[in-house]
C-alpha cells in the first residue's frame, strides 16, 4: 500500500496496477489504458492518479485522478491513490445481505435518458464505495505525520463491472466518455462540478454555519469558508480531508453517475481541474483520438492542456495536469473497433 519497495505484493482483485507514466513502462499488463501527470508551475506536484486493470474481476478496472490542496494536499492525494482501491475492495468483499435493503435509499445519476436502473450488484458496489470514501477520509483524519485540518483531496473514481460504469465524483475534477455518434467520436460529461457556488452544495454548507462568498478580486468564484474567519476559502464543497470544514458543511460522501456500456462507447477519460481550466470535453476527446494507440492517450491529453496552459494564460502559473484514459474498444489507426478484454 505505498511502501518502499519497488514490487510491492499486491493484493488478490487489484489487478494490474499503474500510477503514474513511469509504471505505466514497467507494467506491460495494461494494455488499454494510460496515465499520465505533468507538474505545473505552482509548486510540488499535488496530482496522484491511479488505474486498475483486472480489478475486482476479469474485466474490471478501477481508475481515479486525485488532486490535493493546502499545504500537505500532496501527501493526501498520494495516500488516496494508494489506499482507496483496497478500500473499495475491502468494503465490496465484506458487504453483508443485509446491505440489499441499504442500497434501495442510494441516488444515482443516470448518463443517458435510456439508461435502465442499477442493478443490485452495482449498488452493493455503490454502497462499498460510500463505505470505501468514508474509511479514507477516517484514514486521514488518524494520521499523525501530516496535517490534514486545512488540506485535503478531489476526487473523481470510474468502477467498470461488466457493462456497467460506476463513476464516483468528489469535488471538481471531472469523468467523460468517448461514444460514437453519427459524426464521429462525441463527448458525454459523466461528471457534475461540486463547488461551493451551486445551490445545494451552498445550503448544506451554510445549514453548518459555513459561509459561501466570492471575493472582491475573484467575484466569479464562490468559496466556502469557516463562521468567524477569512480562511480556507475552499473552491469544492467535497474532499478527502480538509477536516476543520468537515464540521462547516465539506463532505467526503461522492455524487455517482450509472452508465450501461453499449458497442458505441469508445473510451472513458478521468482529469483533474488543471486540464479541465482550459480544454473544453471535445478538445479533451480530440486529443485521445489522435493518440498513436491506448498507452499514449493520457500524454496526449496533458500535452493540449500545458500547451493550451501557455497560449490562453501565459503570465499565469500553470496548474498540475493529470488524465487516466482507459479503452472500453481497441484502438487501432482507423479507429476503435473491437472490445478489450
Amino acid at each position: 500500500m505505498g511502501g518502499t519497495s519497488s514490487s510491492p505484493v499486491l493484493p488478490e482483485g487489484l489487478g494490474s496496477v499503474a500510477y503514474d507514466q513511469n509504471s505505466m513502462k514497467r507494467n506491460q499488463q495494461i494494455k488499454f489504458g494510460s496515465v499520465h501527470t505533468q507538474q505545473g508551475g505552482k509548486g510540488v506536484n499535488q496530482d496522484s492518479a491511479v488505474l486498475c486493470q483486472g480489478y475486482g474481476s476479469r474485466d474490471g478496472v478501477f481508475c481515479g485522478v486525485f488532486d490535493g490542496h493546502g499545504k500537505t494536499g500532496h501527501h493526501a492525494s498520494k495516500a488516496i491513490k494508494y489506499r482507496l482501491p483496497l478500500l473499495l475492495l475491502d468494503q465490496k468483499n465484506n458487504a453483508v445481505s443485509s446491505s440489499e435493503a441499504n442500497v434501495n435509499n442510494l441516488e444515482t445519476q443516470s448518463s443517458n435518458s435510456s439508461d435502465s436502473s442499477p442493478n443490485l450488484e452495482v449498488l452493493k458496489w455503490k454502497e462499498a464505495c460510500i463505505n470505501a470514501f468514508d474509511a479514507m477520509d477516517e484514514v486521514l483524519k488518524s494520521v499523525k505525520k501530516f496535517d490534514y485540518s486545512f488540506s485535503g483531496s478531489t476526487a473523481v473514481v470510474a468502477l467498470k463491472q461488466g457493462d456497467d460504469l460506476l463513476v464516483a465524483n468528489l469535488g471538481d475534477s471531472r469523468a467523460i466518455l468517448g461514444t460514437r455518434g453519427e459524426n464521429g467520436v462525441t463527448s458525454v460529461q459523466l461528471t457534475t462540478d461540486l463547488k461551493p457556488g451551486t445551490t445545494e452544495e451552498a445550503n448544506r454548507i451554510r445549514r453548518y454555519k459555513g459561509r459561501v462568498f466570492a471575493l472582491r478580486d475573484e467575484p466569479s468564484l464562490q468559496r466556502a469558508w469557516m463562521p468567524h474567519s477569512q480562511s480556507p476559502g475552499m473552491a469544492m464543497s467535497r474532499s478527502f480531508g480538509d477536516l476543520v470544514m468537515k464540521h462547516y458543511g465539506i463532505i467526503c460522501t461522492p455524487v455517482f453517475t450509472h452508465h450501461h456500456i453499449t458497442s458505441d462507447d469508445l473510451f472513458i477519460l478521468l482529469a483533474t481541474d488543471g486540464v479541465w481550466d482550459v480544454l473544453s470535453i471535445d478538445e479533451v476527446t480530440s486529443a485521445v483520438c489522435g493518440a498513436e494507440d491506448e498507452k499514449m492517450a493520457a500524454k496526449a491529453v496533458v500535452d493540449a492542456a500545458v500547451a493550451a496552459w501557455k497560449k490562453k494564460i501565459p503570465h499565469d502559473k500553470r496548474d498540475d495536469c493529470t488524465a487516466v484514459c482507459y479503452f472500453l474498444q481497441k484502438k487501432n489507426r482507423s479507429g476503435t473497433s473491437s472490445p478489450t478484454s
